[in-house]
């Protein structure tokens, strides 16, 4: 090759490299231009976002202090409520108000008739809601407190309405009245809740809040029904974490009153359910002692060796896994904890005399505090 040949080439090749270094130039330019176009677009959406959420928590209309008649139904959930406010004017955007009221932790909405003005601001349409300022005059409340049984619950609606609480139980095991029930609530009472073992049907089922009436003298059937429509309105705000773990609402409400039935102010429940779930994920047996006093249908401070004898399908000690059904009526925070356990590797928990829950890896751990808050004490 001559040296006008290897010249040419290197000419070749040097107009191709700078070539190519242009082509680079406009490609940085291009994606430098694309990143601060998204970066002005995100920063558009958040301040939008911000500026759009602000608004709406402001009041509709500062000026206009006409009242509105609003129904609230009984059962009604964060979300339901929400666009009823929006629909008729009351709020500016439904969403922003159930997550309002989801990061405020706020809770305890009453139903009723309610008179409410475009001009309230959110503070003062949550406190009418949760005061109960109704246009109708409420007859009585009944007020189911968290993990309360079925014939306790029965006990409390016979005070409030002057009947026997046998009676009102029976009415709650009557198989009649439970397959109208299944038949109006389809997607809560499943056949689940008729299975062998089930002690009581409705167990877990009537929903922990307080219930306003304005009628003197209500059915059992209506009063029933206006605690699973609450039930029902629960559970369906969890419908997606069911469908992620492949829950039932009849599982859920059971591996709920587990809990309910362990934990106690000072704990978090979502730590026991994170030991339960570990159990049955080694095929350990829950062995609770609350399942063991539901089967023997009785109430005391502390469970002997004898009563985990007891040969019961709710006795946790001698059958693996969760309990036919539900053993009390769980709340909110420990139907969350049974879809959202915290990740542990605890094993073992012990509630001292004090209320504190200690957690434990090893059973030779757990013995070790066990003797040290139960034996001694």
């Amino acid at each position: 090759m001559s040296a006008d040949d290897k010249k040419g080439k290197k000419e070749i090749i040097r107009e191709k490299m700078i070539e190519r270094q242009g082509e680079a130039k406009v490609v940085r330019k291009i994606v430098l231009i694309v990143a601060i176009i998204l970066l002005i677009s995100a920063a558009a959406v958040i301040g939008g976002g911000y500026f759009y959420i602000n608004s709406a928590l402001k009041p509709v209309d500062p000026d206009n202090d006409k009242p509105k008649q609003v129904e609230i139904p009984i059962g009604s959930s964060v979300t339901g409520i929400g666009n009823i406010l929006e629909e008729n004017g009351i709020i500016k955007d439904g969403r922003v108000f159930k997550y309002y009221v989801k990061f405020k932790n706020e809770a305890g909405f009453m139903a009723g008739e309610y008179e409410l003005k475009p001009s309230m601001n959110m503070k003062e349409i949550l406190d009418s809601l949760k005061t109960g300022k109704v246009m109708e005059e409420m007859a009585f409340k009944i007020t189911i407190p968290e993990g309360k049984q079925l014939e306790q619950i029965a006990g409390i609606i016979a005070e409030k309405t002057d009947k026997k609480p046998e009676d009102v139980l029976k009415k709650l095991n009557d198989k009649a009245f439970i397959e109208s029930l299944m038949a109006e609530y389809p997607e809560l009472l499943t056949k689940e809740i008729l299975a062998e073992n089930i002690k009581y049907p409705l167990e877990g089922y009537l929903f922990p809040a307080t219930y306003p009436f304005y009628k003197e003298d209500p059915t059992i059937e209506e009063i029933v029904k206006v605690m699973l429509d609450k039930t029902s309105s629960v559970v369906k705000e969890y419908h997606e974490d069911m469908e992620k773990r492949k829950y039932t609402p009849h599982k859920l409400l059971t591996m709920a009153s587990l809990i309910e039935e362990e934990a106690t102010e000072k704990v978090d429940r979502d730590q026991i359910a994170s030991v339960f779930y570990n159990r049955i994920d080694t095929g350990m047996p829950l062995q609770t002692d609350p399942t063991v006093l539901y089967a023997h249908g009785e109430h005391k401070s502390r469970v002997l060796y004898k009563d985990l004898e007891i040969d019961s399908p709710y006795n946790t000690y001698k059958y693996p896994g969760l309990t036919p059904g539900p053993i009390s009526n769980a709340g909110v925070s420990s139907i969350e904890a049974a879809l959202v356990p915290a990740e542990t590797e605890y094993l073992y928990f012990l509630a001292t005399s004090t209320g504190e829950v200690l957690f434990s890896k090893t059973l030779e751990e757990h013995n070790q505090k066990k003797a040290q808050h139960i034996t001694n004490n």
